[in-house]
């Protein structure tokens, strides 16, 4: 699922920039799986479906829709869907409040109330009285979460839940079993309160890659390294030790325009999605830390393509590839 920019959002001034990012990740969805596209009106849906039929794009298995959206980042307001041993499918809608209240979110909180009407869509809807952002979790299919304390803790989101009442929430919702806490990491322009999906991601095998920073004068050695020695003493259900697969620090990246000019960007290669039998990898036209993430990431997934999508333009607004989509099991649809 993608949630479409346009020219009531703040991509505005970015337009022009970032939809061939977005015209080039719904290429490589619909070679391989169905997309979903929320479109904030009629106009934006016919723009979407003339980009992508003269960018040659075969849209047989591109569904839209017109739902009103105050922003594209669907990894945080889209939803979480499960699927049970019956193969099943049931959506979860938790609250996206805009990050803790800093945005205008009461569109984006009601698209998963308005999806799951839709005649195409038959997955079971159940709203859920918690916030929550998909890129604040990670989930494994060995009972695994991956989680910050910064994010899930935060006074923003559910001041009146301990941290004992979240870990009961996710594993009764999310049917994983042991929730697996960070205290550090963080990523210099980000506004999420450091999203685990910006900072770690849960492999197969028992493995996780991260975000790891090897320059000492860079702002952020101390809390990565941090973060790299909690990943080192993290213990799966079966008390064994994770595989660990660094991925660079890509360099300096800087905000180009608006008020926020020369602000660092949340840059991260851990940013990635993962479709039928590919990787998209987020690059930042940086041949040499590029060329190194995508060789450590194939590592991770080794039966897996790797594929490049430049993700320049979508860092200009503090997120990258994985926060502007959302997955969706097969069984969703019709």
């Amino acid at each position: 699922m993608l949630t479409w920019p346009h020219a009531n959002t703040d991509w505005a001034p970015y337009l022009s920039e970032v939809e061939p990012v977005y015209i080039e990740i719904a290429r490589q969805v619909l070679k391989r799986q169905s997309l979903v596209v929320i479109c904030h009106n009629e106009l934006v849906q016919s723009h979407v479906k003339a980009l992508l039929k003269t960018a040659d794009i075969n849209t047989c298995n591109l569904y839209t829709f017109v739902i009103p959206c105050n922003d594209t980042w669907a990894r945080d307001h889209g939803p979480i869907t499960l699927v049970n041993e019956q193969k099943q499918t049931q959506s979860l809608d938790f609250i996206f409040n805009g990050w803790g209240n800093k945005y205008e979110s009461s569109l984006d909180n009601a698209i998963n109330k308005s999806l799951l009407k839709q005649p195409t869509i038959q997955a079971e809807y159940e709203a859920v009285d918690l916030v929550l952002e998909g890129g604040g979790i990670e989930v494994d299919d060995n009972g695994h979460l991956l989680t910050t304390e910064q994010c899930l803790l935060n006074p923003n989101r559910n001041p009146e839940f301990s941290r004992e009442k979240i870990e009961f929430e996710l594993n009764k919702r999310l049917g994983s079993k042991k929730v697996l806490w960070l205290k550090h990491g963080y990523l210099a322009g980000d506004d999420t309160d450091s999203h685990i999906d910006t900072l770690a991601r849960l492999a197969p095998n028992n493995t996780i890659t991260y975000v790891q920073c090897s320059d000492e004068s860079d702002e952020h050695f101390d809390e990565l390294n941090k973060m790299e020695q909690e990943l080192q003493a993290l213990r799966t259900c079966d008390g064994q030790t994770f595989t660990l697969i660094p991925l660079p620090m890509p360099a300096a990246c800087f905000e180009q325009k608006l008020e926020k000019k020369g602000e660092r960007l949340p840059a991260t290669y851990a940013n990635f999605l993962i479709i039928n039998g590919a990787i998209l990898f987020p690059t930042y036209c940086q041949q040499e830390t590029d060329t190194l993430a995508l060789a450590q990431i194939q590592k991770a997934f080794p039966q897996y393509d790797i594929i490049a999508v430049d993700c320049l333009p979508l860092i200009q607004q503090f997120g990258s590839l994985h926060c502007i989509s959302m997955q969706l099991p097969q069984g969703f649809l019709i």
